[in-house]
């Protein structure tokens, strides 16, 4: 999913499927913060009427937790995809962890492409699909 809220902390964090930005709401203090990672915000142009992504594929999944936000991200461009011709892996390589007011805290390199998380902070356990 590209949106996640934990109804303890009231933070509501959303993710974008194209390019690699963040944007966390406190419902409880009404803060918003929007974090706009080094590939930027999506990318198009226009062919026909339809808008065709050039940037990267961006996340594709966000949990917040009690104490973080975890999101699953891709970052492959588009140009790679068409040159691979779809012989890339599919999937997120990185899980991004941020803090709950959207700080960057952790990078997670993986061994495998993922696509989903879910998160359970008391036994320090991730599992991806």
């Amino acid at each position: 999913s590209f949106l996640d809220y934990n109804p303890h902390n009231g933070v509501l964090a959303a993710v974008t499927q194209l390019g690699e930005v963040v944007e966390v709401y406190n419902l409880k203090d009404s803060t918003h913060v929007v974090r706009i990672g080094e590939h930027d915000e999506p990318e198009f142009k226009v062919s026909d009427g339809y808008g065709i992504p050039t940037g990267i594929m961006g996340f594709s999944d966000v949990q917040v937790t009690d104490s973080a936000i975890y999101a699953v991200f891709h970052g492959t461009p588009f140009k790679e995809i068409a040159r691979q011709s779809g012989k890339l892996p599919d999937g997120g390589k990185y899980i991004y962890v941020f803090s709950l007011k959207g700080e960057p805290l952790y990078k997670y390199v993986l061994d495998h492409y993922i696509y989903g998380i879910w998160v359970d902070e008391a036994t320090k356990t991730i599992m991806a699909t």
